[in-house]
């Protein structure tokens, strides 16, 4: 991974292109973000950069926080993040330094890290597409999960699809367009559907696979 911000998403919406094509687009206020802390393989074994985001009252931080951000002389911040990179990107960046949505120009690709929606409890036609079992009276299965595979298993195989909670999960989506870069308003505008509600953290970081 060569660059990453991370950002809150305001909602959805449509806007025209160039040649009158509608596109949907979802508003993200990406940044402004901080370098709290530089990670190298010499020191922790690995390297990357650790990101903050929002900033928030210092009374309402724990102390060793308040110390974390104190050594690296920036304001309390409500969100960290690390984002992994090659040890020669990890030099273009430094403690203090504040990334904004202009990190992403119009037309590269990304993909965004969110948390879906809960949907809470959850039978498996909801959760799973299940088709439904006869309606007549006397069927006694309407919308149960129906056979749960082997007999003489005695048990239920792991990853059985069955009832439980719906939603909630962290989800990468790839290949994304950046439609336009606001530097002023901290936005940027994103092709397609992202993970969450509004107002829920992202991360928006460099494809991984860029189609060619």
């Amino acid at each position: 991974m060569a660059k990453g911000i991370l950002g809150r998403k305001i909602g959805m919406t449509q806007i025209f292109n160039s040649t009158g094509q509608l596109i949907p687009v979802t508003v993200v206020e990406a940044g402004p973000c901080v370098v709290v802390q530089k990670k190298t393989d010499d020191k922790e074994g690995y390297s990357a950069i650790q990101l903050g985001f929002d900033e928030k009252k210092a009374k309402h931080i724990t102390k060793p926080l308040k110390g974390h951000f104190d050594k690296a002389g920036v304001n309390a911040l409500r969100y960290l993040k690390e984002i992994r990179l090659a040890p020669d990107e990890n030099e273009k960046y430094q403690v203090g330094q504040v990334l904004t949505a202009d990190l992403f120009k119009e037309g590269e690709v990304v993909d965004v890290v969110g948390t879906t929606k809960g949907k809470g409890f959850a039978g498996v036609i909801k959760r799973y597409n299940f088709a439904r079992g006869p309606m007549a009276h006397g069927s006694n299965h309407h919308r149960h999960p129906g056979s749960l595979g082997a007999v003489d298993a005695a048990r239920v195989f792991k990853g059985q699809r069955l009832p439980g909670q719906k939603g909630g999960n962290r989800v990468t989506i790839q290949g994304l367009e950046v439609v336009k870069s606001d530097k002023e308003k901290n936005l940027l505008l994103i092709k397609g559907a992202i993970p969450g509600r509004n107002g829920a953290l992202l991360l928006i970081k460099e494809s991984v696979k860029v189609s060619s």
